[in-house]
C-alpha cells in the first residue's frame, strides 16, 4: 500500500492576505484557487520544491474556527520546512520581512530557527544532517 500525506489544511483569516504571505515571503507557489462559491474558495499552496505535503488555506467560519487561527498547533511548532540551503532560505525569507523568533541554531540534527506565519503558527526552518 502506498500512501501520503498529501494535503493540509491551515485556518486563515483571509484568502487573498495568506496567498501573498505565502507566495510573496516563504517562496510557495498558487497550485490551485478555485471559487467554489459562497465566498468559499479552494486555494492550495505548494513549497518550491513541488514536493511534500501541499497547504490547503482554508477561510475560517464560525467562531469557534477564528479563535483558531495562528494557534493550531497548541503554541508548539506545527510546520517544518526542510531546505538544502539554511543560509540562503534563512537571509531570503528575513529580507522578505519573515519574523524569526529566534537566531539561527545548529543541533545535532542540522540547522534550524523558528519563525512565525502572518497568523503566528510557529514553524521550523530547517536544512536536516545528512
Amino acid at each position: 500500500m502506498t500512501q501520503v500525506l498529501a494535503t493540509i489544511a491551515l485556518l486563515v483569516a483571509d484568502y487573498d492576505e495568506a496567498i501573498v504571505f505565502y507566495r510573496d515571503k516563504l517562496g510557495f507557489s498558487l497550485t490551485e484557487d478555485t471559487d467554489m462559491g459562497g465566498g468559499k474558495r479552494w486555494v492550495v499552496v505548494t513549497p518550491p520544491s513541488n514536493r511534500g505535503a501541499r497547504l490547503l488555506l482554508a477561510k475560517a467560519e464560525g467562531l469557534e474556527q477564528r479563535g483558531a487561527i495562528g494557534r493550531q498547533g497548541g503554541g508548539r511548532v506545527m510546520f517544518f520546512l526542510e531546505t538544502d540551503d539554511f543560509r540562503r532560505d534563512h537571509e531570503l525569507m528575513s529580507a522578505r520581512g519573515v519574523i524569526f523568533l529566534e537566531e539561527p541554531r545548529h543541533e545535532a540534527y542540522g540547522s534550524v530557527a523558528v519563525f512565525a506565519d502572518l497568523y503566528g503558527n510557529k514553524w521550523d526552518l530547517i536544512q536536516p544532517k545528512r
